[in-house]
């Protein structure tokens, strides 16, 4: 060990300039691998963090009319969703239909309160509809199934409707209030926030059709669905819903433009794909950015190799194996390599630090914790041993070449 250590030391002594240029160059592509793995890994983390709030199960049906005509009906009718039709899937004893959902949007509604209105509308909702929309509760409760039930007149209000018709969005002055629409009272429940707009208003789903006359036309259905852990059985559950709809509405099963949909687990699994050739691309970028150092550490041994075949030849005349040889310049080309890449891991580290702690801080940054974690670190150890040996094996062969006879004569 101290001998490798004594040889690795003379390698550097003897070739400064180039040593720390190739050094630089080792630990900078070390520390571009890192900082890009680390990102990488911290929108894999942001993307599973923002489906985890979602239910990837789910797979959204739209209205929509006819392509191929169907037991005398013509092509070009139109599919009209009903709320008749979320009862029928629900009652349905399908392998692949969970829980059917739908909501109705009345956009002619105003919402009165003691300062002033909105005139956003209002949309009747299913109690399950609050994690597919992204819907946080900051007080009170959501619509819930005793709400559907009775057909209630309640109302779950954003933060922003509640600072525009009650001049406050405080909520001991908010829930359990009063306010008027479609000429009618309703009391308010729940206070909400999202991500992306709070101009919706919502009440119970069943409450919304008997005020539009019962069986009201509904713009879409989502629909959680069950068994479902590939593309090839998210497919069979699209061909499932699609074959009660055409049951209910009959149109032929094959018309996708009756009814199209669209499927959030196959979409997952695709964002997912999408997420690990990423990943493989970084990896090919940071090796491709080291390539430039491990040439210069080859460079170097072929160097070394040449200074020292005097003492080379003298090795092998006192009996020294090639292999000997070999495995000597092999160690100090992984040494080199390692001595400087762990130099860039630690740059690359605390920079990833530093990253991270100003991302915590944003309030919808789409990496979570772009961090080097012990896997990464791992993985670049074992990179630096590989291409250290790479760089030292060319020239570990050519001092094995080495004649003794020969090299005691190179003065």
């Amino acid at each position: 060990m101290f001998d490798l250590i004594s040889e690795i030391g003379q390698t550097i002594r003897n070739n400064k300039l180039r040593t720390g240029l190739t050094g630089f160059a080792v630990a900078w592509g070390i520390f571009m691998l890192i900082i890009l793995l680390s990102l990488s890994r911290g929108l894999m983390g942001g993307f599973e963090r923002e489906t985890g709030k979602l239910d990837v199960n789910q797979i959204s049906v739209w209205r929509g009319s006819t392509s191929i005509p169907y037991k005398g009906y013509n092509k070009g009718r139109q599919v009209k969703l009903k709320a008749s039709t979320v009862d029928a899937l629900n009652k349905s004893n399908n392998h692949y239909i969970g829980t059917a959902a739908a909501y109705k949007y009345i956009d002619s509604a105003k919402v009165t309160g003691p300062k002033d209105y909105v005139s956003d509308g209002i949309e009747g909702i299913s109690p399950e509809m609050q994690r597919n929309q992204h819907i946080t509760m900051l007080a009170g409760r959501f619509i819930n199934q005793a709400d559907m039930n009775l057909q209630r007149k309640v109302m779950v209000i954003s933060k922003k409707t509640a600072k525009t018709i009650f001049g406050t969005d405080s909520a001991s002055q908010v829930i359990g209030q009063r306010v008027k629409s479609l000429g009618l009272s309703w009391k308010v429940v729940g206070l909400y926030t999202r991500e992306w707009g709070e101009t919706d208003n919502y009440i119970p789903f069943s409450t919304a059709v008997a005020l539009s006359g019962g069986d009201a036309n509904i713009w879409s259905i989502s629909v959680l669905a069950d068994n479902i852990s590939d593309e090839k059985t998210a497919e069979d559950a699209e061909n499932a819903i699609r074959g009660e709809l055409a049951k209910i509405h009959h149109f032929d099963p094959a018309d996708k433009s009756a009814a199209p949909m669209w499927n959030r687990f196959t979409n997952y699994l695709q964002n997912k794909q999408g997420m690990k050739i990423l990943d493989y691309a970084v990896w090919i970028i940071g090796i491709f950015t080291m390539l430039s150092g491990i040439v210069g550490v080859s460079n170097i041994m072929f160097v070394s190799v040449r200074e020292r075949t005097h003492e080379i030849g003298i090795r092998r005349a006192i009996g020294a194996k090639r292999r000997n040889i070999l495995t000597q310049v092999v160690l100090e080309s992984v040494a080199i390599t390692t001595l400087f890449g762990y130099i860039g891991i630690v740059a690359g580290t605390a920079v990833m630090q530093v990253i991270a702690h100003f991302i915590k801080n944003m309030e919808r940054s789409p990496f979570e914790n772009p961090t080097v974690d012990l896997g990464i670190a791992l993985n670049v150890t074992l990179v630096l041993i590989l291409a250290g040996a790479l760089a030292g094996l060319f020239p570990a062969l050519k001092a094995t070449k080495v004649k003794p006879v020969e090299a005691l004569r190179d003065e």
